[in-house]
């Protein structure tokens, strides 16, 4: 067993590049089994997700090589439309192959997803939208068998809640649909309009991603092509340095993103007493290490996410005052906050609601990652912790962050990897 000795007190101080957007990334590798062709992916992040998802393709038939933060991807001789359980039950996001496997085959067998356990994340959403394009499905044994008997057509859908698997398998669904689709009530992440410009370089017609409603005119097999593209930056591993360098003083400058994909979630930031530099492409923090209080809800982009809520929360765990953070997205992403209790923060959750009261200071414990940003957010309380911060559970953490402990490091934190026999 691998864990994470993190020993409190340092100033962080420096730059650091953020990789490329795990969120982004993994639905870009489910894309290119659309069309037959070659598909090259820069400045992809080395996460354990980016090789689960290798293998998913793999199984699907399709050649994949990973160097150098590049993926070459090649699907000419993918032919199947199955992917099994013991590869998707380890990521949620290998979902995002139903409609990719829909457009090209007319069929998918992909079996329920797995991946953090923060909450239900039902697919009813996908389904829903999906049956609006002539898909049908029906689920046995833990397997979703999708079908569209009479092919796709083009439809009109208006999601229940803004979600983004379900806005992205529509959308990549309904490129290869016969007429007209569109999507009222969409997602509008940054990640969305990745995609979205990854698929229209490949010969889709899709208008209006990053809007709450996209247009996508569908188009034959033959019109789509190969191509290379670079991922956006990783909006929410910034979110999570910036966090690190207002915890720990800094002056940190995070650098390969867009400060307009983390809006409201820097004004937040910032409105907790720290000063904030933009730049064209990242922001430079620092701070006195004094925080005010914070009441923040989670919300769909262009709202708080729901990803940095557990970063905040350390932070709010600290500051002067009593805070209120309220998760609107999924609901067990509460679970980490016990293992801060075990630092002596002093919270007190009561159902989607979490009451926080600052306290002067944190004390080092052993804790366990409970989920993929709780994990990192553990290792970003161990930093201004009095004494030694013990964290397990890194596969968690290894989901999502490429050398996580080296960034910190880099930057003057005092974080040592110590493997067990345990």
């Amino acid at each position: 067993m691998e864990l994470l000795k993190v020993r409190g007190g340092n100033v962080l101080s420096g730059e650091i590049q953020v990789s490329g957007a795990k969120n982004s990334v993994l639905k870009l590798m489910a894309a290119s089994v659309m069309c037959p062709g070659k598909y090259t992916i820069t400045r992809v992040p080395g996460i354990s997700d980016v090789y689960v998802m290798s293998d998913v393709l793999r199984e699907l038939g399709a050649q994949v090589d990973f160097g150098d933060h590049t993926l070459s991807i090649d699907t000419t001789h993918a032919d199947k439309y199955e992917t099994p359980y013991e590869l998707v039950k380890k990521m949620r996001a290998s979902i995002a192959v139903l409609g990719p496997l829909l457009g090209r085959f007319g069929k998918a067998k992909v079996s329920m997803p797995g991946g953090c356990q923060i909450g239900e994340r039902k697919l009813d959403l996908h389904f829903a939208a999906l049956e609006h394009l002539g898909v049908e499905f029906e689920i046995e044994h833990g397997v979703v068998h999708a079908n569209a008997p009479k092919g796709l057509h083009g439809g009109r859908v208006t999601l229940d809640f803004a979600s983004v698997g379900a806005t992205e398998n529509f959308m990549m669904a309904a490129v290869l649909a016969k007429g007209t689709s569109v999507i009222d009530n969409a997602a509008r992440e940054p990640e969305i309009v990745d995609l979205a410009n990854f698929l229209n370089d490949m010969g889709a017609k899709i208008s209006g991603a990053g809007s709450p409603v996209i247009t996508i005119e569908g188009v034959e097999h033959k019109d789509l092509h190969s191509v290379d593209h670079e991922t956006i930056g990783d909006r929410i591993e910034a979110g999570t340095l910036v966090v690190a360098g207002a915890l720990c003083k800094g002056p940190v400058t995070v650098s390969g993103f867009k400060p307009e994909h983390l809006g409201l979630a820097l004004q937040k930031i910032s409105d907790m007493g720290l000063e904030l530099d933009y730049h064209e492409n990242g922001v430079t923090v620092k701070s006195d290490g004094k925080f005010k209080a914070i009441d923040v809800q989670t919300l769909p982009f262009p709202g708080f996410p729901t990803d940095l809520q557990a970063q905040l929360m350390v932070m709010a765990s600290v500051a002067d005052g009593n805070s209120i953070i309220t998760e609107n997205v999924f609901e067990n992403r509460f679970m980490f906050a016990g293992e801060l209790v075990r630092m002596g923060a002093e919270i007190r959750v009561d159902g989607h609601h979490a009451l926080i009261q600052g306290v002067s200071g944190l004390s080092g414990a052993p804790v366990a990652s409970t989920d993929l940003r709780g994990g990192a957010s553990l290792v970003l309380a161990g930093l201004i912790a009095d004494g030694e911060t013990e964290v397990s559970g890194l596969k968690h953490i290894k989901r999502g962050y490429e050398h996580y402990s080296e960034k910190l490091q880099s930057l003057g934190a005092d974080i040592e990897l110590v493997k067990t026999d345990e």
